[in-house]
């Protein structure tokens, strides 16, 4: 069973910083990629930013320049340092991984969220 474990949300003034970490544990067998999501007050989940484990990153045009997103692979763990807020940037941040647990089991996984507030 595969848990994805968010942590690192909360309240921020406007130009402030957060960091949010999502750690990847149980049966894993390969990772190929985490990310982070976010869903807005009244609005659709978007993409945040994605990070391939065998290279390469995406990032939100609204976010980039502002957000970076990392992992340590020895952890199974993605964070995402969040600079410069703005309180656009208000919303649910869901964890992402795409791995399999087992050899030819590969499927999504989800976080439970975590709430970012960014007060102007």
């Amino acid at each position: 069973q595969v848990q994805l474990v968010e942590s690192g949300g909360g309240l921020a003034q406007a130009g402030g910083s957060l960091r949010l970490s999502c750690r990847a544990s149980g049966s894993i067998f390969s990772i190929n990629a985490m990310g982070w999501y976010r869903q807005p007050p009244g609005k659709q989940r978007e993409l945040v930013a994605t990070l391939a484990w065998s290279g390469g990153t995406n990032y939100r045009d609204s976010v980039k320049g502002r957000f970076t997103i990392s992992r340590d692979n020895a952890k199974n763990t993605v964070y995402l340092q969040m600079n410069s807020l703005k309180p656009e940037d208000t919303a649910v941040y869901y964890c992402y991984a795409a791995l399999a647990a087992a050899r030819g089991y590969d499927n999504n996984y989800w976080g439970q969220g975590t709430q970012v507030t960014v007060s102007s």
